[in-house]
């Protein structure tokens, strides 16, 4: 059971969008006794992978005009943008094109750690939002909550946890010397200029990774390879759509007709796919959640990439940047998959199998980025859910590609039902959209309800 004692904080573990969200959510909904920490390894606070970057030429895949931090203020990121004084390149960061204006996502970086500083200062009390800057590496349970232990050896005794570590990586990352993380690109610049790197993955991943070389300076060669060399498309001026009707749509195969015949009956009236898909943001979890298991199974193997490169668009800049490159000759989008991976001294000797062909081919590339996306729970190296999930605290949810909870976000497991909850990408699987910053902070208010209602509980 969850203490009610309130001298035993709550714990937010992971400090990007998802856990910044819900300690600041969580500091509006607790007593004005009860603190919050927020636990963050990497480097900065409020930022995660995703905001840190200080490239202007990495855009959010959403318009500012739906970037709000805040359910209930939808133009607070907008009216942010429009009075904060920035310098002259910080503005390069701000694109304003016929399908909307885009930010940097250094930008958006800096919007959060702004609110994360207010709440840190704000209040007329004491502080009640305590930062600590280290790996959280256990949760062990016990009476009231659970003892946090983090990699530096510190401890404390918590009433509950929120598990806000964004996505899981991916365990299927190409295996050799000369692997590098496309979000660390110190040595970039040391790449040979005409010699190929190759990006695994061609999705809005691949698209930053192809910009970050390039403004470091490499202007070689770049393959980029997945299973169907599927590129993200570009967003455009919308048109609003009425949402669907797929009442009765039951089977995946139904569902596609529906709304392939919805995309028709919108073209014929002069507006395009967009408009309609975008209509299906209101339902796409509803829809999910009552797919039998099989119809899921069959999505996630057959339908997910083409309806990633449609939901999670580029934003105009980004596309434009990708189809020059490519008409260029310099980046090679490729459909096909990785056979084996051979090391020597100076290069990577990779022999991929093309979609649709029978012979193998070998590509020598100097280096290899991996932007293939999420990784699987049961295969994670991360300390702290390997723990959770050998002491039955957790689980993995369907299809093991998130972990598993109730419709109020709490975890569930094979022990008894512990103060532990989960927002954000680790739900993917129960939720579909769970990814971008409109659905993280609805998430993030509605477990700051859910966190509330625990604590008013019976101790």
């Amino acid at each position: 059971m969850i203490s009610r004692d309130p001298s035993r904080p709550i714990a937010v573990i992971g400090a990007g969008f998802s856990g910044t969200m819900c300690a600041i959510q969580l500091l509006a909904r607790l007593g004005p006794e009860r603190r919050v920490l927020l636990c963050e390894r990497a480097g900065t606070f409020g930022r995660g992978r995703a905001y840190a970057t200080g490239n202007p030429d990495h855009l959010l895949n959403v318009r500012a005009t739906n970037m709000s931090a805040y359910p209930d203020w939808p133009e607070h990121f907008s009216e942010w943008l429009a009075t904060t004084d920035f310098d002259a390149t910080e503005a390069c960061g701000i694109r304003a094109t016929p399908g909307g204006t885009f930010a940097a996502r250094g930008l958006y970086g800096r919007y959060l750690t702004e609110l994360l500083t207010r709440a840190v200062t704000g209040g007329d009390g004491p502080p009640r939002l305590d930062l600590v800057h280290d790996a959280v590496t256990d949760l062990e349970p016990g009476a009231g909550g659970f003892t946090l232990r983090t990699e530096g050896g510190a401890s404390y005794a918590i009433a509950g946890a929120v598990l806000a570590m964004g996505n899981l990586g991916a365990t299927g990352a190409p295996r050799s010397r000369h692997a590098a993380d496309p979000w660390a690109p110190e040595g970039f610049g040391r790449l040979h200029p005409d010699r190929p790197v190759l990006i695994v993955g061609t999705g809005l991943t691949m698209v930053d990774a192809v910009a970050t070389l390039r403004r470091h300076g490499f202007a070689g060669p770049i393959v980029a390879l997945s299973r169907r060399g599927l590129l993200p498309c570009a967003h455009a001026a919308v048109q609003p759509w009425p949402m669907p009707d797929l009442a009765g749509a039951t089977t995946l195969a139904a569902l596609t007709a529906r709304i392939r015949s919805e995309i028709a009956r919108a073209a014929a009236a002069g507006i395009g796919w967009r408009g309609v898909i975008d209509a299906l943001r209101p339902v796409t979890d509803p829809l999910w959640r009552n797919l039998p298991a099989p119809e899921k199974a069959r999505f996630l193997r057959h339908l997910r990439p083409f309806w990633d490169i449609h939901r999670h668009r580029a934003a105009p800049p980004s596309a434009a940047f990708i189809a020059d490159e490519i008409a260029r000759g310099i980046l090679t989008v490729r459909a096909g998959r990785i056979r084996t991976i051979t090391d020597t001294a100076t290069e990577a000797l990779v022999t991929l199998r093309p979609r649709g062909g029978s012979a193998d081919e070998t590509v020598a590339v100097q280096c290899i980025l991996d932007a293939t996306g999420i990784g699987r729970v049961a295969e994670t190296d991360d300390p702290l859910i390997r723990r959770l999930l050998a002491r039955g605290l957790v689980r993995p949810g369907p299809f093991g590609i998130g972990l598993d909870a109730t419709p109020d976000l709490r975890a569930l497991g094979a022990a008894e039902a512990a103060p532990l909850w989960v927002v954000g990408p680790l739900l993917r699987g129960v939720l579909w959209e769970c990814t971008a910053v409109p659905d993280i902070r609805n998430q993030a208010a509605g477990l700051a309800d859910a966190v509330a209602r625990a604590l008013s509980g019976p101790a």
